[in-house]
């Protein structure tokens, strides 16, 4: 193979509901977390689990979108890719973090369960060019699209 892949799929838990920031240079970026958990029987036969969390980072019109309708809790598939950044801490240490740049995302489960301010638009798929209603319900239409890295202000 020439090419090469970056690519993540992720299903699993909000840690916290999206934090929506706007750039200086106007675009909306949402944070929030995602626990992926995976459990097995150990030799003796006892179950077994361990959880992994992701930091997930949304650009653009899924920002806002993420922000409106994902809550802690809520199961969630995340599709993207992963992407490292260097900041600088409080210390003056300088740190590596891993990201995954979310490029499209699923809102799993049912409306009754909770999670959206709004549940007329649950159900919906957000990508990077458009969206998806798999409930015909309206669900808002995304405007996505690339950022460079230097828009970030954190």
């Amino acid at each position: 193979m020439s090419g090469s892949l970056n690519k993540v799929l992720l299903i699993g838990n909000l840690g916290r509901d999206p934090e929506l920031k706007t750039t200086p240079s106007g675009q909306n970026v949402a944070r929030f977390s995602v626990a992926t958990t995976e459990t097995w029987k150990n030799q003796s036969g006892e179950k077994q689990s361990k959880t992994e969390w992701h930091n997930i980072v949304v650009w653009g019109k899924q920002a806002e979108i993420a922000e409106k309708y994902l809550r802690k809790g809520k199961q969630v598939m995340i599709e993207g890719r992963i992407q490292y950044r260097e900041y600088t801490d409080q210390a003056g240490v300088k740190k590596t973090a891993c990201d995954i740049r979310c490029d499209n995302f699923v809102m799993l489960g049912r409306a009754e369960e909770g999670g959206s301010r709004d549940s007329s638009s649950y159900g919906s798929r957000t990508t990077g060019g458009g969206s998806q209603d798999f409930e015909d319900r309206g669900a808002p239409s995304p405007a996505g699209g690339g950022f460079p890295d230097d828009d970030i202000p954190f």
